[in-house]
Parts: C-alpha cells; sequence; structure tokens
C-alpha cells in the first residue's frame, strides 16, 4: 500500500471518529448542577467533606467549599477537573476569572461569569 493512501485512510478515520463523537454528544462540555457537582468532586476527592456548592449560571464550573477549604471544579469537555484553591492567582477578564494555578498539571482554567456572580465568587475564593 503506497503511502499517500494509507494517510489518506489514517486522516479520514480520524476525522470520521472525531464526526461520530460530535454527532452522538460526546464532544458537549458536562453541564454541573448544585446536585451533580458534590458527587464530581467527590470522584476527585473521595477523602474530602462538602459543606456548599455554588454553581456558574452557565453550568460549566462550580466553587466547592469543602472542610479542607474552598476547591474549583470545571468542565473539560464531557469531564470534569478539580483543584483546590490552595496557590493560585486570578485575574478578572471582560466575562469572569482566569485562574492561575502554580501546577504544572493544571496551569489555568477560564470561568464565565456574569457581573454578580463576578463580586460573589471573588467574595467566596478571597482566602481571609
Amino acid at each position: 500500500m503506497s503511502l499517500e493512501i494509507l494517510l489518506v485512510l489514517v486522516v479520514g478515520g480520524i476525522a470520521g471518529i472525531t464526526l461520530l463523537l460530535h454527532m452522538t454528544g460526546k464532544s458537549r462540555l458536562h453541564l454541573l448542577t448544585s446536585e451533580t457537582a458534590p458527587d464530581q468532586w467527590l470522584r476527585h476527592f473521595p477523602e474530602d467533606v462538602v459543606i456548599d456548592v455554588t454553581v456558574a449560571h452557565d453550568g460549566h464550573a462550580a466553587l466547592v467549599r469543602t472542610e479542607a477549604g474552598a476547591g474549583l471544579l470545571w468542565s473539560f469537555g464531557a469531564d470534569t477537573v478539580a483543584r483546590h484553591l490552595r496557590d493560585f492567582d486570578w485575574l478578572e477578564t471582560s466575562d469572569g476569572f482566569e485562574v492561575l494555578f502554580h501546577d504544572f498539571s493544571t496551569p489555568r482554567a477560564i470561568i464565565h461569569l456574569d457581573e454578580t456572580e463576578r463580586q460573589h465568587w471573588q467574595h467566596l475564593m478571597d482566602p481571609e
């Protein structure tokens, strides 16, 4: 088999799988609710005790308060990512926050919030 035919088959196969995943809804962002966010958090940190959860209006991020402190949970494709808010910086953007973790495995998270949410989250994220 020639290299050109093999290349077309590989590219066509990858494109087909991508299209199939998109058509079946597997490329949608995970939606969080006040009921599902604690379960998602505990999937990442089973030893934590969740006290309170504040879900963003778009459903793609949640601020989780635990006995160990605050944490951030956000959608990453069809899955979620969770990090404790221990060593981080945040920058205000035009539509929310950009949280910069001092961790090479999770460099940043972009959280979309409206003006009311932004003030509330800023208060909850303040470590003092």
